[in-house]
């Protein structure tokens, strides 16, 4: 019942779609933190 209104229901997909861009989100936060972090290594050296 949970799975039928999350995939076929519109505030089931709107849900849906705000998970998936929470994550996405979260994804890209991340490698560009640790893209910050690697860059200050490489100057500290």
């Amino acid at each position: 019942m949970a799975w039928e209104l999350l995939f076929k229901s519109d505030f089931g997909l709107m849900s849906l779609g705000v998970i998936v861009g929470c994550v996405v989100i979260g994804a890209v936060l991340y490698k560009i933190v640790m893209n910050k972090i690697n860059e200050e290594s490489k100057l500290g050296k």
